[in-house]
């Protein structure tokens, strides 16, 4: 870990729009509970689709992405000794 000035632009509930040293554009955060609760609702969606339409294969990769990012989220967490802000099924 390590602590940099960044800029904010907005700090508003789950919706902070911050730029990170050495980026151009600014980003937005997500919280991690935000983050889960959005990944969850893909994979339903994703769950209700039609198999192997245009539409499934969407939800399908942004599905993936989303769970990419919660598990990049819990593995980061757990490297640094943080408890996460969800149920991942492990305790």
């Amino acid at each position: 870990m390590r602590i940099e000035p960044i800029e904010i632009y907005s700090d508003a509930t789950n919706a902070a729009v911050m730029r990170h040293p050495g980026r151009k554009f600014p980003g937005m955060l997500i919280q991690g509970d935000t983050l889960h609760s959005w990944s969850s609702m893909a994979a339903a969606a994703l769950a209700g689709a039609e198999p192997d339409s245009d539409h499934w294969y969407d939800l399908k990769e942004l599905a993936d992405v989303l769970q990419e990012r919660v598990n990049f989220y819990a593995q980061t967490m757990q490297e640094h000794g943080l408890k996460l802000p969800f149920y991942d099924g492990s305790e």
